[in-house]
């Protein structure tokens, strides 16, 4: 059975730092393409970031430059490095592969 579990959401204030992570069962991240997406109170998800089989990397604007994707293959977890968090980054954060996803972590940022 495929599982995604996340963890290390919480509260932080603006400018302050939190590391995702994204716990796999049911297949090896390392041949899979990895996203975060996100999910603020009353909206829709969006893209975050995502990590390809080959290692490359990309993110969505609003992230780029104060957020980083990257994963333990040994642990089968992503992760999701966020700094400089700031209002506008609080949602649920989920982690997505192959059209499985987990049931999120709630990041909340405030002062």
């Amino acid at each position: 059975e495929v599982q995604l579990v996340e963890s290390g959401g919480g509260m932080v204030q603006p400018g302050g730092s939190l590391r995702l992570s994204c716990a796999v069962s049911g297949f090896a991240i390392n041949s899979a393409d990895m996203t975060w997406v996100r999910q603020p109170p009353g909206r829709g998800p969006t893209w975050v970031s995502t990590i390809m089989n080959d290692n490359k990397t990309t993110y969505a604007a609003p992230v780029k430059g104060r957020f980083t994707i990257s994963r333990d293959n040994a642990k089968n977890t992503l992760y999701l490095h966020m700094n400089f968090l700031k209002p506008e980054d609080a949602a649920r954060y989920i982690c997505t592969s192959g059209g499985v996803a987990g049931q999120g972590t709630q990041v909340t940022v405030s002062s």
